[in-house]
């Protein structure tokens, strides 16, 4: 469905550089937290599973305290392309060979009854999230796997799921054939924080923004660390994306994806229906207005690669945008920006408590691209296990299961986590190779046993920090297209001052003025 004639056109320098979902007003402030505070249970992390867990804590009757290192809508749930599916690419089939028919039917009950808890959840704010239903498409233009649609359909469908075999899709003319879930849904991922958070407040439980954790110490009661004051409980919720607190070696047992949406202004956008198309990379279209007269953007996501190790970021950013016009006639590119997901070696999420020696310390992590389902399914049942309560899914999201072929995986994956940190401690260019760096451009040197990252802004600034990654000492690679230090090993980012984005590191990366 090529689309050879685009109109007036949006580059980079004048699209916006965050997620469409920024155009949503800030919900109301929450202060930082000032000093000690004692709580039942406490939630590091003011995302989708952390704020479902902290409303359903609290509605519960529990003293619950939440903290949040940057503001409540400002994180990676509000930089999704926010489908609200079960829908997970070709997912169904793969769980049965794994772990057979009861684990991938309890996936599928956990993320459909994640989706009529938003909507749920929705009709009962005060704010407009934009939720609707409407069907869910994953294709392949792949002839050769016309045979893994039909057996993902009998999986699906096996599972309890919605599902249907269709041969076309209106979005691809090269569609070999498409599994069809009814009733899916999508929504503004903001909007839907920040009625969590109001939920919250009004059940109860306080929010502290602006409140960086920075330590955890278990015990009877645990206490979790900031930069100002700690906050006592009989019970932590670590939710923050990658766990800031690793009592259970995650950063080991899931590997960072980075991908990339740009939003475009089209003249009919696909209203009817989201759409996935299984690939590497992938495909994702969704609009972002439930009409063309609503607003006709439409978000189109991919170009996913292993975090830190994808060439240039800014080309991703244009084979995208390319993408977008070989399927719709583009008037403007509107908006463009990047996320993170953690793969799980096995493809299932990690919803539970951390580890063994650490009890009353529960983690969500490793959605996988599908934290709006998954991250609510995660939010809800560790509220159940705080709460000594049965939840039918806990089992499926356990982070202590153990599968022979996610054995294999995570020894592959750290085997490739070593060869990045002593292969780039070896080839980094020493400080007297340094040549000249143009405006909006980095490097990486090495002097001796001091390696630093250097970048020279719009204005001819120079900012430099130290390359080595403080979570365990690997070296950072720069995002040309995001302007961000990435840790190929474990996925940490920094902005290219040094500030922290995304874990697992907590700590800066040191100023050259630090030295």
């Amino acid at each position: 469905m090529s689309r050879d004639t685009p109109s007036t056109e949006r580059n980079e320098s004048t699209a916006e550089r965050d997620a469409y979902w920024f155009r949503t007003a800030s919900g109301p402030p929450y202060d930082p937290l000032e000093t000690d505070v004692r709580a039942d249970v406490a939630v590091v992390g003011a995302g989708i599973p952390g704020l479902t867990a902290a409303l359903e804590l609290a509605e519960a009757g529990r003293d619950v305290a939440v903290v949040e290192r940057e503001r409540v809508g400002e994180g990676v749930t509000a930089r999704s392309s926010a489908k609200v599916t079960s829908q997970h690419g070709f997912r169904y089939a793969g769980l049965v060979d794994e772990f057979g028919e009861e684990t991938a039917r309890g996936y599928a009950e956990a993320n459909e009854a994640a989706i009529d808890y938003v909507e749920r959840r929705c009709e009962a704010a005060d704010i407009d999230t934009g939720f609707r239903r409407l069907p869910a498409y994953v294709y392949t233009e792949d002839d050769s796997k016309r045979e893994t649609v039909e057996s993902e359909v009998e999986a699906a469908r096996r599972a309890g799921l919605p599902a249907s075999l269709v041969e076309e899709v209106t979005v691809s003319e090269d569609a070999v054939g498409a599994v069809r879930f009814d009733d899916q849904a999508q929504f503004d991922p903001r909007a839907y924080l920040f009625a969590l958070a109001d939920a919250v407040v009004d059940a109860g439980g306080e929010i502290f923004e602006r409140t960086r954790a920075t330590d955890l110490d278990t015990g009877a009661p645990h206490r979790v660390r900031t930069e100002r004051g700690n906050v006592v409980a009989d019970d932590v919720v670590v939710a923050t994306h990658f766990p800031v607190f690793d009592r259970g070696g995650y950063f080991a047992r899931q590997t960072p994806k980075h991908s990339f949406v740009v939003g475009v202004r089209v003249a009919d956008p696909p209203t009817e229906a989201h759409f996935y198309r299984e690939s590497e990379p992938y495909l994702s279209i969704r609009s972002a207005g439930a009409s063309a007269d609503d607003d006709p953007i439409v978000l189109v996501g991919g170009q996913n690669h292993q975090t830190g190790k994808g060439g240039s970021t800014s080309q991703r950013y244009e084979r995208l945008e390319r993408q977008a016009r070989e399927h719709f006639e583009v008037e403007s590119v509107e908006c463009r920006w990047s996320t993170q997901d953690f793969t799980p070696v096995d493809d299932l999420p990690y919803v539970g408590e951390m580890g063994p020696v650490s009890d009353g310390v529960y983690v969500a992590t490793g959605f996988d691209g599908w934290g709006m389902t998954n991250g609510t399914a995660g939010g809800r049942i560790i509220a159940d296990l705080i709460r000594d309560e049965p939840n039918p899914h806990a089992d499926v999201f356990d982070p202590s299961r153990f599968t022979p072929s996610a054995a294999g995986d995570f020894v592959k994956e750290n085997a490739d986590v070593a060869a990045s940190f002593v292969g780039d401690w070896l080839t980094k260019p020493r400080a007297e190779e340094m040549r000249n760096l143009d405006v909006d451009e980095a490097t990486v040197l090495r002097d001796g046993d001091d390696v630093c990252g250097v970048y020279r802004d719009a204005d001819g600034d120079v900012h430099a920090v130290s390359a080595v990654c403080p979570h365990m000492g690997c070296l950072v690679e720069w995002n040309d297209g995001d302007r961000t230090w990435d840790c190929p090993c474990h996925g940490s980012r920094f902005d290219y001052e040094g500030g922290v984005i995304d874990g697992p590191a907590v700590e800066d990366l040191a100023s050259e003025s630090d030295d």
